[in-house]
């Protein structure tokens, strides 16, 4: 799937490899997700979307935002917007497709191939589109939980598909082994 000499980028739908994820029951460990794609090819850029809610005092995402972005990765961030849905329910909605498909069509010119982390099928035209200039695209989701979280014309449009559930070992950790690191650290 991929060469050693080839050029590549990341792109990161935060909030949907976070679900992708915790519906395989283990969390990212992003420093070992940028050695383990460093590994396969010439990284040039790792991008990480995501919207913070900035309403509130404490945003839990936040920690990760600032790790992020002192350890290599391109954060593209804007705030989240908060309403009230028809059910009276609290929603909080802060899409960054566009902001996705924009970036990774200006850098396909300087890269031969782009890994995107996420399931979402509103991604299919940009892989195609990104294909037509000559770059390959890898997704990058899992199949494997109930329901599938990469939607099937995503993964057919796909160069190549990465199930996330067999990076398990490579780049993940489980939710305990966060829950230790933390108290340890505290101890």
């Amino acid at each position: 799937m991929f060469y050693r000499d080839e050029r590549l980028a990341l792109f990161i739908d935060g909030a949907n490899l976070y679900a992708a994820g915790r519906a395989l029951s283990f969390d990212i460990d992003y420093k070992l997700l940028r050695q383990e794609f460093a590994r396969r090819g010439k990284l040039l850029r790792a991008y990480y979307y995501t919207a913070l809610l900035e309403t509130e005092e404490y945003s839990p995402v936040r920690p990760l935002v600032d790790w992020l972005q002192y350890n290599g990765f391109t954060m593209v961030t804007k705030p989240a917007r908060e309403f009230t849905d028809a059910q009276g329910r609290r929603r909080v909605k802060g899409d960054m497709d566009i902001d996705l498909a924009v970036d990774a069509m200006e850098t396909a010119a300087h890269v031969d191939h782009i890994v995107l982390f996420s399931g979402d099928g509103d991604f299919r035209p940009l892989v195609e589109a990104l294909q037509r200039r000559g770059t390959r695209v890898s997704v990058c989701s899992t199949l494997r939980s109930q329901p599938p979280m990469i939607a099937d014309e995503l993964r057919r449009q796909a160069d190549n598909f990465i199930e996330l559930d067999e990076l398990r070992d490579t780049i993940g950790r489980t939710p305990r082994d966060v829950d230790v690191r933390s108290a340890a650290a505290n101890a």
